[in-house]
């Protein structure tokens, strides 16, 4: 391993992680708490951030710590899953190569659509009525 602590930034939507990861024995901690802590009874958004880790079979063998701001859970979840992978790439570049097919080297830059005048959301139009 190169560097004792590495940093990344991910992100997502209105979402952005800052991540620390140093060589360790798997724990995580994301705004002071743990994963189980911070994201409850929400056990797919987990996985989703686990999912850089376990791939790359990381998962017991280094220490997260995270702080996230902005947006929701899901988004926060999503940018923290960028921060880790991006984090594992300056670890050992060799690790890309997992990484890129499954689409965790790239930015979701997908965002809500902003609303238009005379429209009640982005494209939802006023009921019509004919008569």
């Amino acid at each position: 391993m190169a560097a004792t602590k590495i940093y990344a930034t991910g992100r997502r939507k209105a979402s952005i992680a800052k991540v620390w990861l140093t060589p360790g024995t798997g724990n995580m901690t994301i705004n002071g708490l743990s994963l189980d802590a911070w994201l409850g009874g929400l056990e797919a958004k987990k996985l989703r951030v686990k999912q850089p880790l376990v791939l790359c079979k990381q998962d017991t063998s280094v220490d997260i710590v995270a702080t996230t701001l902005g947006g929701g859970f899901g988004g926060q979840a999503d940018a923290l899953r960028h921060g880790i992978s991006r984090c594992l790439v300056k670890m050992d570049d060799s690790l890309r190569a997992t990484l890129k097919p499954e689409g965790m080297m790239t930015r979701d830059s997908r965002v809500v659509e902003r609303k238009k005048p005379g429209k009640r959301k982005a494209r939802r139009s006023p009921q019509f009525s004919k008569r």
